[in-house]
C-alpha cells in the first residue's frame, strides 16, 4: 500500500496538469494520441540529460568551491541541461508535426514534454525520499516545470508563425526556459543562507506571471484567426 500511495504521489501532479491542458485548449484540441507521446518524450528527455550532464558533472567538480559550483550546477549542470534535453525534442520533432498548427500548439506540446520530464523525474525523487518529499515537488518543482514549458513552448510558437527571426526565436525558448529554470534552482542551491529561500518563490511567481501573460497573448492571437476563418467561411 505504501508503493501504491508513492506511486500515485510521483504520478498525480504532471498528469493532472497535462490533463488541465489538455481540456482547456479552447481552440483546436490537439489529438490525444500525440500529447500522451509527447509526454512520453518529455519522460525520455531525462535519459539524455545523463548524457549531456557527464561533461558538466566533470567541470563543476574541477571549478571545486571557489568556482561557485552552486551557480554552475544550477544553470548550467541542471537548468540548461534539463531544457535542452526537452527542447530538442520540441524544436526538431513535434515542431515539425503537422498538428502543430497554431501558435498556442507550442505551449501545448512544451508543457505536455515538460511533464513528462517532471513526472520521470518525480518517481526518481518521491521514491527516493518520501511522501514529504512527494508534497512538497507536488507544489514546487512540478508546477515549476510547467511554467518553464510555457516560456519555452510561447517562443517556440513565434518561431513556427512568426515567419522570420526562427533562429532567435528558437534560442529564446531554450535560454528563457533555462534562465528562470537557473534562477529559481540556485536560490535553493544556497538555501544556507538564511532566508535566501524566499528568492526561489520570487523568481518562480515571476515566471508564473510571464507564463500567464505569453498563453494570453497566443490564446488571443489564437481567437483573432479563428474569427478571420470564419469571416472568410
Amino acid at each position: 500500500m505504501h508503493v501504491f500511495a508513492l506511486l500515485s504521489l510521483a504520478l498525480a501532479p504532471g498528469i493532472a496538469i497535462a490533463l488541465y491542458v489538455y481540456l482547456h485548449d479552447r481552440h483546436e484540441r490537439e489529438p490525444l494520441w500525440l500529447l500522451i507521446l509527447s509526454f512520453i518524450y518529455g519522460a525520455f528527455s531525462t535519459l539524455l540529460t545523463l548524457l549531456f550532464r557527464a561533461p558538466l558533472t566533470f567541470l563543476v567538480s574541477y571549478l571545486g568551491r571557489e568556482g561557485m559550483p552552486e551557480f554552475v550546477s544550477a544553470y548550467f549542470k541542471v537548468a540548461l541541461i534539463e531544457e535542452f534535453s526537452k527542447f530538442i525534442l520540441l524544436r526538431f520533432v513535434l515542431y515539425y508535426n503537422r498538428h502543430f498548427n497554431e501558435s498556442f500548439d507550442g505551449i501545448v506540446y512544451a508543457i505536455m514534454v515538460g511533464m513528462g520530464f517532471a513526472t520521470a523525474e518525480n518517481l526518481e525523487y518521491v521514491f527516493k525520499y518520501g511522501l514529504a518529499t512527494g508534497v512538497a515537488r507536488m507544489f514546487t518543482a512540478v508546477p515549476a516545470h510547467a511554467v518553464f514549458a510555457v516560456l519555452m513552448g510561447y517562443f517556440l510558437g513565434k518561431a513556427k508563425f512568426t515567419h522570420r527571426h526562427t533562429t532567435l526565436y528558437s534560442l529564446l525558448a531554450l535560454f528563457s526556459a533555462a534562465i528562470f529554470h537557473g534562477s529559481y534552482d540556485y536560490f535553493w542551491y544556497i538555501s544556507f543562507i538564511p532566508g535566501i529561500w524566499i528568492g526561489a518563490v520570487v523568481s518562480l511567481a515571476l515566471t508564473i506571471i510571464l507564463g500567464r501573460k505569453a498563453m494570453h497573448i497566443h490564446d488571443q492571437s489564437a481567437i483573432f484567426i479563428d474569427n478571420e476563418n470564419k469571416k472568410a467561411g
